[in-house]
Parts: structure tokens; C-alpha cells; sequence
């Protein structure tokens, strides 16, 4: 909880950057102007892009201290739900939930750990599903044995779960028998205390099972299962304190108790592949992995073998089906939880948040959750520092939501369902129908489905706690495949934020001008800090443009992130380690800018890549390796100039960028890393792949009735057109086809 210093020391923070920027434009760019009434054409274009470029890192700044200040404030006046209101309300709970795990190409260790996370958690009617994003059939014997260990995670972890569910279960009834035959109430106690002991101690040797290899593994054991096992052992300290004074809580308490036991162990674990099914989107993206599956929700289906494909009908009740008939019954629930493979959750991360939804003052948010946060003692500087700004940004989103301005962070997420089906879309692909309700026309799709839900009068809030964590990427390679992610569609979905507004004024809606600033900042700032960061870098600005007022400026932004590293966890130098973190990346964050306006002139979508979390290291491309190191030369001849110069001011800055850049790429890529990355990317730009001949005849093969596929051929027709239209643009040319 912060003090009342802290959140003034916040304040003055903000007057500061506001009057430091003021008193620039006033004291520097108007006097210059004024006192040089003959000043050519290029000092006045450099002034104006100068002012331009300072104006909007100024803005982003502010932007930071302003969410910094909102979540000060959540955080004090944030009070936890005691865990007997908690009890309470859930004993009688007959609403659902299902977790979507969706997961491609995945290591089986990391997504076991994350459904035995989801599995759990306690709640009601708990579903977990993961979405096996894998193609189904594939012909290499390694890659179909590791699909075959992920299919096997789910029906795993049930039947590991059972034993406990048993015994919960068996524990509850003997309480149950107790209670009607009249047993005394330290009868009834000592019940519960033995099914709270049989539990805790099944999770302890759960633990104790556990390979402990990395600080995830640690992470997930200490955390996951010792965290859930510890709070059961408090629990039985309580009982046993009641018992040892001769009291006990009431026959209703211990009921409650009971009853969060078997919650706790009580789960229906499933798998699902998308790609199965012909009449699913095979979109190459998470967002319609979630989509198919939603769309199936709440019905029956049954599994149609047509041809060489097959597809899921809704099935019809009074149809009468054979034994060998396949059936999809896929249960619908009140609410969903999306959460990423390489996510682990707390145990109450499901409890508290629903909680929290069904509160009625909440009752028009859609998306709870908890930004998530790094783990801790990661082994390589890159991991680290890369998740303190992990760390940073659950502060930020968690000011965001004091401002009512709150984005979807898809690593998780408890969603209404009622709210998707308010967003839903509906097209048709190839003959069938897709449904779509997190949408998939950028890469950042929880972004841009934030926007279409605010459009339909739905809010988003960050719950001001903890409760989720996920892996950062581990090194250079795998870190640009996720910031490139990031970088791209902000942009693009700028549009569909004033036409929200636009909606929203149309409601009578008031719309504070904080939330759209903050919003503007988070879609936008990536591309002007980057194009203006180039600017500064490259350009050899006028010495009289530069004041001290604009280190005054940025002083407080740096001051309060070092503030907040530190009571992250980490250290306040390292707001220098994120500033040379950021340069190596500028090369990453305008291709992610060009790639968004690309798309918006193309109409092409961005292809999704997955980020690689593996223990070996991921190659980087080697431009995005090559270009910091021009960045690190560039600004040495800066700083030969501008000394040849006496522009003491830009020596300053270009001697500043040179050092802390190339410490970056010292720290985080490697030397020799980066040089090997290097030579790998001219050799792949020299190298091309041969292309096969491929003879194209127009005749249909000669067939027999013994020998041919009828169902296929009925069901899909000529495929060869189909074909053309997959093929090269100068086939594409050749028959015509746009």
C-alpha cells in the first residue's frame, strides 16, 4: 500500500513534466524564434520537428506518471475480500466456467504446469480445455509423439486428481451423516480437520514429486502447489485452535469448508483440436483457435465423415444415430477464462475475480483479470530485465483501469460470456460459416477486441492483485518474434477507437479526456517514440534547440520508474539497462510500425508468430542484430562532430546512447551471439531454395471403381481450380483470377 508521501511526490512528478515542457517551448523555442526574426527556412523546420519529436516523448511520459498515479491510488483503497465472504457466497454456487488454454507447438512441461494451475483453482463447475493448435496428422515421428504427450496432459492430470476428489467427497458425506444423526460438534470438527490434513498432505507430495529443473519449475512448486497447500495448513491450524479451546465453528462454517475442499479437487479436464474439423476456421492465429471453440459452446455435435474431411453438425434430438455415431457434447458456461500455455495462475486467482464480477456495481464488465507478472530468478539478464518491464506494466494497466481506460491482456483473462456473444461476427469461408468474437484482423487481438466492447457498452477493470505470472522470453531471438507482436496493429486500430467514442457520445456516455489519452498513448506511442527516437539519433539538430528544461522534463519519469522498479523487486539502475534495452529494439518496433502500415494500405494481414519459450536459444534475424551496432557507430561519429562542433549537448546524448547501447548489446544479445545471428541472416538472404518441377496435365487420372475415393470425390468435387487459386500470383495471372 503506498503512503500518502508517495502519491504526493507522485503528484509534483506530474506538475513538474507539465511546467518543464511549458517552460521549454516558452524560454527555448519561442525566444529563438523570436530573437532570430531572419532565421531561414531549415531552423524553422528543425524547430517545429524538434518541438514535435520532445513533445511526444514528453506526452508518453506524462502518459506513465499519470497511470503510475491511478494505480497508487487503486492500490490504497484496495481491500481484500476476507475469505469467509468468499465461502459464503460460493456455497450455494451453481454457475460455471470454462478455462481455454489454447496452446501450438508448446513444450508439454510447460503447458502441464499451466493446467494443473487452471485445474486447481477452486470453483464450481470447473471446465479446463486446452486447444491443441498442432497440425493433427503430422508425418514426423518426433513432432507426433510430443502432440501425442500433450493429447495425454488433460485425461492426466483427471485421473491424478481423483484420489483427492474421492476423499473430499467421502469427507463431505461423513459430514453430511454426522449433521443428521446429531454428532457433537467436535466430532464434526475433527471430520474436517482430518479432510483438511489428507489434503494438505496430498499436495505436499505432490510436490515433493515435482522435478525442480528451472525458476518456473520453483515458480510452479512453491507457489501453485506449496501456496494452496500452506493455505489449507492454515486453515487446520484455526480447526486446531477451535479445538484445543473447546469451541467450533458453527455446523454452516464447517459445511463451507468442506465444500471448498471438494471445489478445490474437483475438475473435468479436456482437449479439443480445431484442425480436425473442415468447417472450423484454420485461421494460423490464438485468436480463432478461442473463436472455434466458443462458437461450439452449448451444443451437441455430431463428428460427419465427408470424404477426406470431416465436419461438426449441430445435432438434431429427434435424429436417430447409430452406435458407431461420434458425438461432441461441448458444455456451455456463464464465464471463460483465457489463459496462455506458458501461464500459471494463483489459487484464487478464479474465486476473486468472479467475485468481483458479480458484484453489482460490476455488472457491466466484461474482462477481469490481473496483468501478469514475471518470475522470479530467471537465469539470464535479458529474462530478467525484460520481465521488470513485465513488472512495470501491471502497475500501468492497473492506473489504466482508475481512468476507465483498461486494455484486454490476453496471457489471461476472465471473460462473460454474454459480452462475447454481444461482439460476435459472423462470415463464411469455403461453404461454411466462422464465427468470430475475439477478433483476428491484427496480432494484437485482446487490444482491439477492448475496443469492440467498450463500442457495446461494456467496461474492462484490472484487479489490483497478483495473481497471475508468465514466462518472459529467455533470450534475443525469441524476444524480437514477441516486442515485433507487440508493435504491430496499434495503429490500425486507432479508427475504430473514435468511431467507439462517437458511439459512446451517441449513449450520453460521459468520456473523460485522461481515458482518451491514455488510450491514444497505448495504441499510438510505440510508433512516434520510435520514429522519433530515429530522429534524434540521426538528425544533427540545431545546438540552440536543446535546454536543460528538457532533462527536467524527463527527469521525473525516470525518477518514479526507478521508484517502482525497486519496489518491483529490482533495481532502480535499471531504468538505464531498459533505456539501452529500448535502443537494441528500435529496429524491432519500426518493422512492427511499417508492418501496421503495410497492412493498412495492403489490406494483408500480419502473420502470426508464435514466441518461442524454450531453454535453447532462439537466432535473431540479423538485421534487427546489425542495426544496433550501427546504432552504437552512429552515434560515436555523432560525438565526433558534435566535438568538432563544441554542441556540448548532443556529445552529451550521442556519448550516453553509444555507452548504454552497446552495453545492451553486450548484455543481451552477446557479441558472439550477435555475430553468428549475422552471418546466418546474409546466408539465408544468398541462399534460395531450388524449385521442383512440377508437371500440371489437365486429363483426370484414369480410375477404376475398385480404386477410387468416391465419398472425397462426391463431397469436394474438382479440387484443381482450388488449387490455382492457392498457387503462385502468375498462375493466378493466367486463369484470370483476382
Amino acid at each position: 500500500m503506498p503512503s500518502r508521501r508517495k502519491m504526493a511526490w507522485g503528484r509534483i512528478a506530474i506538475v513538474t513534466t507539465i511546467l518543464a515542457w511549458t517552460a521549454y517551448v516558452i524560454s527555448t523555442i519561442v525566444r529563438q524564434l523570436a530573437d532570430n526574426p531572419d532565421a531561414g527556412f531549415r531552423f524553422r523546420f528543425e524547430a517545429a520537428m524538434y518541438l514535435a519529436v520532445v513533445t511526444f516523448l514528453t506526452f508518453s511520459a506524462l502518459m506513465y506518471l499519470i497511470a503510475r498515479q491511478g494505480a497508487l491510488l487503486r492500490f490504497a483503497r484496495h481491500r481484500r475480500v476476507p475469505r469467509g465472504e468468499l465461502d459464503r457466497h460460493f456455497r450455494s454456487y451453481d454457475k460455471s466456467i470454462t478455462t481455454l488454454v489454447p496452446s501450438y507447438a508448446e513444450e508439454p512441461s510447460v503447458v502441464r504446469q499451466t493446467l494443473w494451475s487452471a485445474a486447481l483453482q477452486e470453483f464450481t463447475n470447473l471446465h479446463v480445455v486446452l486447444l491443441v493448435d498442432d497440425n493433427p496428422y503430422p508425418k514426423d515421428f518426433e513432432v507426433l509423439a510430443k502432440l501425442e504427450e500433450t493429447r495425454a496432459l488433460a485425461a492426466g492430470i483427471q485421473e491424478a486428481l481423483e484420489p483427492a476428489r474421492i476423499a473430499a467427497a467421502a469427507s463431505h458425506a461423513l459430514l453430511g451423516r454426522q449433521r443428521d444423526v446429531g454428532a457433537t460438534a467436535g466430532q464434526m470438527l475433527a471430520t474436517t480437520i482430518a479432510a483438511y490434513e489428507d489434503a494438505s498432505t496430498w499436495l505436499e507430495a505432490m510436490a515433493a514429486n515435482e522435478k525442480v529443473e528451472d525458476h518456473v519449475d520453483e515458480f510452479f512448486v512453491d507457489s501453485v502447489i506449496m501456496g494452496l497447500a500452506r493455505e489449507l495448513r492454515l486453515t487446520t491450524l484455526a480447526l486446531n485452535a477451535a479445538a484445543s479451546q473447546d469451541d467450533s465453528p458453527s455446523n454452516d462454517r464447517l459445511e463451507e469448508l468442506h465444500l471448498r475442499l471438494v471445489r478445490i479437487f474437483s475438475v473435468h479436464m479436456h482437449y479439443f483440436e480445431r484442425k480436425k474439423y473442415a468447417n472450423l476456421s484454420q485461421a494460423v492465429n490464438k485468436a480463432m483457435n478461442l473463436n472455434a471453440y466458443i462458437s461450439l459452446m452449448g451444443q451437441k455435435w455430431l463428428v460427419d465423415q465427408r470424404g477426406d474431411v470431416e465436419v461438426l453438425r449441430a445435432l438434431d434430438p429427434a435424429q436417430e444415430l447409430p452406435d458407431s455415431a461420434r458425438v461432441l457434447d461441448i458444455p456451455d458456461s456463464d464465464y471463460l477464462l483465457t489463459l496462455d500455455a506458458d501461464s500459471l495462475l494463483l489459487r484464487d486467482y478464479c474465486l476473486r475475480l468472479v467475485y468481483f464480477l458479480e458484484s453489482e456495481e460490476n455488472s457491466r464488465v466484461a474482462v477481469t483479470q490481473t496483468p501478469y507478472s514475471s518470475f522470479r530468478g530467471a537465469p539470464t539478464r535479458i529474462e530478467r530485465l525484460a520481465g521488470a518491464s513485465t513488472d512495470i506494466q501491471h502497475i500501468l494497466h492497473q492506473g489504466k483501469t482508475h481512468y476507465n481506460a483498461t486494455f484486454w491482456v490476453g496471457a489471461n483473462a476472465i471473460i462473460r460470456k454474454q459480452a462475447l456473444l454481444d461482439i460476435r461476427q459472423t462470415h463464411t469461408v469455403g461453404g461454411y460459416e466462422i464465427h468470430t468474437y475475439i477478433q483476428d484482423r491484427t496480432v494484437i487481438e485482446d487490444t482491439e477486441s477492448s475496443i469492440d466492447l467498450g463500442t457495446h457498452g461494456w467496461t474492462l477493470s484490472n484487479y489490483p492483485e497478483r495473481l497471475s505470472y508468465s514466462a518472459t522470453p529467455p533470450d534475443f531471438g525469441s524476444l524480437v518474434v514477441q516486442r515485433r507482436r507487440w508493435a504491430n496493429g496499434g495503429l490500425l486500430i486507432l479508427p475504430k477507437f473514435w468511431l467507439q467514442i462517437s458511439e459512446r457520445k451517441r449513449r450520453n456516455e460521459r468520456i473523460k479526456l485522461r481515458e482518451v489519452l491514455l488510450r491514444v498513448n497505448y495504441m499510438a506511442s510505440i510508433a512516434w517514440a520510435s520514429v522519433g527516437l530515429v530522429f534524434l539519433l540521426a538528425y544533427p539538430y540545431d545546438g540552440r534547440l536543446l535546454s536543460p528544461l528538457i532533462f527536467a522534463a524527463a527527469l521525473p519519469y525516470f525518477i518514479a520508474m526507478g521508484s517502482d522498479l525497486r519496489d518491483c523487486g529490482h533495481r532502480f539502475s535499471d531504468i538505464f539497462r531498459i533505456y539501452g534495452f529500448n535502443l537494441i529494439l528500435l529496429p524491432v518496433n519500426m518493422a512492427g510500425v511499417l508492418k501496421s502500415t503495410e497492412q493498412a494500405f495492403t489490406g494483408e494481414k500480419i502473420p502470426f508468430v508464435r514466441t518461442p519459450k524454450v531453454r535453447n536459444r532462439t537466432a535473431s534475424p540479423g538485421l534487427y542484430v546489425a542495426i544496433p551496432y550501427l546504432i552504437v557507430l552512429f552515434s560515436l561519429f555523432t560525438m565526433w562532430r558534435d566535438f568538432q562542433e563544441r554542441n556540448w549537448g548532443n556529445f552529451a546524448f550521442a556519448a550516453f546512447n553509444s555507452v548504454l547501447a552497446l552495453y545492451a548489446i553486450r548484455a543481451y544479445i552477446g557479441f558472439k551471439n550477435s555475430i553468428v545471428d549475422m552471418v546466418l541472416g546474409v546466408a539465408n538472404w544468398l541462399y534460395v531454395a531450388p524449385k521442383k518441377a512440377k508437371i500440371v496435365t489437365e486429363s483426370y487420372p484414369v480410375a477404376t471403381p475398385e480404386n477410387t475415393d468416391w465419398s472425397t470425390l462426391l463431397y469436394q468435387g474438382d479440387r484443381r481450380l482450388d488449387r490455382d487459386l492457392r498457387g503462385s500470383d502468375d498462375r493466378r495471372k493466367r486463369i484470370g483470377v483476382k
